[in-house]
């Protein structure tokens, strides 16, 4: 997928896919909006989990699995962690987003740097499995504690914001699971209450009024 890297006001960079007319992030702060979506009404809502096991729909740049990755550090947990990428991002432009981030040759930068589809590979107790694989080829069951849908939003790509899609999530997420995603639109929320999630409103990051947290009951 045709890309090229763009400036987000936070200072951290995100792909823009001119075939969508979309960006992998939002263009008002990725770090803001990884770290309030996917970190702070994601992943620290199970830190009364000693294991836990996450879910990503669109790995692209690694930025949430990196966040997690540091999470899971600091936190003393064991994180499982499966990231679903179609189209995966070259080696080369994510060190370049990482530089933007600031970030030095630490553990955790070496780790995502030699990233390997297809390989698990382990960090202290956090365990990444990177595929290279559509959202509609998954079959879990009860499966994960969380899943962070990062989609391209329905504008750009609404086929991935269907009932068909959230019925594959509902399905994978154990009971009392997850869902957490940035996007709040109406229609979106009416489907995924119509597989059976319970749905909440969250303030969203910067740039965005709300954001949407879907429980499996």
């Amino acid at each position: 997928m045709k890309h090229s890297l763009v400036k987000t006001a936070d200072g951290s960079l995100t792909l823009y896919v001119p075939s969508l007319d979309e960006h992998y992030h939002s263009i008002h702060g990725a770090l803001q909006e990884a770290r309030h979506v996917f970190i702070q009404h994601g992943i620290e809502l199970f830190k009364n989990q000693d294991r836990i096991q996450v879910l990503e729909m669109g790995l692209g740049t690694c930025l949430n699995a990196y966040l997690t990755a540091l999470w899971t550090k600091a936190n003393g947990k064991k994180v499982r962690y499966v990231g679903v990428e179609a189209y995966p991002v070259e080696a080369s432009v994510i060190a370049q987003c990482w530089d933007a981030l600031g970030t030095v040759r630490t553990k955790e930068r070496v780790f995502f740097d030699s990233l390997v589809y297809g390989k698990t590979q382990a960090l202290g107790s956090f365990e990444l499995h990177p595929l290279k694989a559509t959202w509609n080829s998954l079959t879990y069951v009860d499966e994960f504690h969380l899943i962070y849908y990062d989609a391209f939003g329905p504008r750009a790509q609404a086929e991935m914001w269907t009932i068909d899609q959230f019925k594959i999530a509902f399905d994978a997420l154990m009971s009392g699971g997850l869902m957490t995603t940035y996007c709040a639109k109406g229609q979106v929320k009416r489907d995924l209450k119509s597989v059976g999630f319970q749905v909440e409103s969250r303030p969203g990051p910067p740039g965005k009024r709300e954001m949407t947290l879907a429980w499996k009951p």
